[in-house]
């Protein structure tokens, strides 16, 4: 079968998933409720992000997946994730299963070894730190939907040129990711989903695949560019609540986005697609 048919298969296929998720979310009381973190101030379906999973899952039946261990680290961190929008879990558990998830991705990478433990243990921290990071960050209509495209189209163009990752995974997870913005990147008020810590820290460990097989290819860190403006962010608002001697671990609404859609009062699709945009031009530059 011809592969752009399969891939409108594929989509077709996301499509239903995610409206058929929205009837179970509806049925089972799945929904995010405004806290003190929140940007928005209605309750809104949560766990669209599942989308991203389900793609993946997509991929493998379609194309095989030979990076077995990549699905299974990606099932395991995503399930514990999505239990964790059901019912809030201990950070030590979440943790724990983040730790064990990149390991696999770490095994399929196939960079286990005793030589380099330290190194490993290093790179377990800053993947894991990364993907948390990418799960702050979710707060607003469309951010991490239109970031994870920023990312993902850079690195199919390179994949192109380079080959470090099977390039039909890469499309699975755009087209993921366009059905999720679809319901997602809609100005205040109107997201018809969220994407719940499942969709964020799914997108992350797929970004995080894909980019660690660019960087282990190329021996090139500095790639690391790719995922420049959520760093800074992050980064800067840690300094920023330190400086206040505020609580690292309570919710709070002081990100840089946050702050613009906020206090600013400016639009959250247009505050996504800056970011976006921004993030898009470092990665093309």
């Amino acid at each position: 079968m011809d592969k752009r048919i399969i891939f409108l298969i594929i989509l077709a296929l996301l499509v239903v998933a995610e409206l058929v998720y929205f009837r179970i979310a509806d049925r089972f009381n799945i929904i995010d409720k405004p806290n003190a973190r929140s940007s928005h101030t209605k309750v809104v379906i949560r766990g669209g992000g599942i989308i991203y999973v389900l793609g993946i899952w997509l991929y493998a039946a379609f194309f095989g997946l030979r990076q077995w261990p990549f699905l299974l680290g990606l099932t395991l961190i995503a399930g514990i994730s999505f239990v964790d929008d059901i019912h809030s879990l201990p950070d030590s558990v979440r943790l724990v299963v983040q730790f064990i998830a990149m390991g696999l991705m770490f095994y399929g990478w196939g960079i286990l070894n005793w030589e380099s433990w330290w190194m490993i243990i290093l790179g377990l921290i800053l993947c894991v730190g990364i993907t948390n990071a990418y799960n702050f960050m979710d707060g607003i209509n469309g951010i991490n939907g239109g970031y994870t495209l920023a990312v993902l189209l850079p690195l199919a163009w390179l994949n192109s040129r380079i080959g470090f990752v099977d390039q039909r995974l890469i499309i699975v997870a755009v087209l993921a990711d366009l059905v999720f913005c679809f319901f997602n990147f809609r100005p205040k008020g109107k997201a018809k989903c969220f994407a719940g810590d499942v969709g964020s820290v799914g997108a992350a460990f797929i970004v995080i695949f894909v980019l660690g097989r660019l960087i282990l290819k190329t021996g090139d860190f500095t790639y690391i560019i790719f995922l420049a403006v959520y760093g800074v962010d992050a980064f800067l608002t840690i300094v920023h609540r330190v400086m206040l001697h505020e609580n690292l671990g309570q919710a709070h609404r002081k990100h840089a986005y946050q702050l613009m859609a906020n206090e600013l009062g400016m639009e959250h699709t247009v505050v996504a697609a800056f970011y976006s945009l921004l993030q898009f031009a470092i990665a093309a530059g």
